[in-house]
């Protein structure tokens, strides 16, 4: 599997929000969705502030394959459950790149439901 390329990496963590689109059951992409994205080491991830019964996560579970645009790069995605054991660090990542909002508006990434609607973007092979 590989990995993000420094640039897109860089790119995509800096930016404040991200274009999610998942597959949908006929095989085309969804509408994108705006949600906020952080970056830990060389991993990104997204959280559903509704947890997992909202409409975009639960596109994601369905093919685990979409497309994400930001900060000027767009690539093909797969999307894994993020792992339990990385909340707290996902939390501190969320809380520093998002720290100029208020806590209300902040928060709703650091809630038990938000957490367990963690996603891990793992960008997929691009083809020439």
């Amino acid at each position: 599997m590989t990995g993000w390329r420094g640039e897109d990496l860089e790119k995509i963590g800096s930016s404040d929000e991200l274009q999610i689109a998942s597959i949908g059951p006929d095989g085309a992409l969804r509408k994108p969705t705006t949600i906020w994205v952080v970056r830990l080491g060389d991993d990104l991830f997204v959280r559903s502030v509704n947890g997992r019964a909202a409409a975009w996560f639960r596109g994601t579970q369905m093919h685990h394959e979409g497309r994400i645009s930001a900060g000027g790069v767009t690539r093909d995605v797969t999307f894994v459950d993020a792992k339990g054991d990385l909340d707290d660090r996902i939390d501190d990542a969320y809380r520093t790149e998002y720290r100029r909002y208020s806590p209300g508006i902040a928060g709703g990434v650091l809630t038990p439901q938000a957490r367990s609607a963690t996603i891990r973007l793992i960008p997929r092979p691009t083809t020439s």
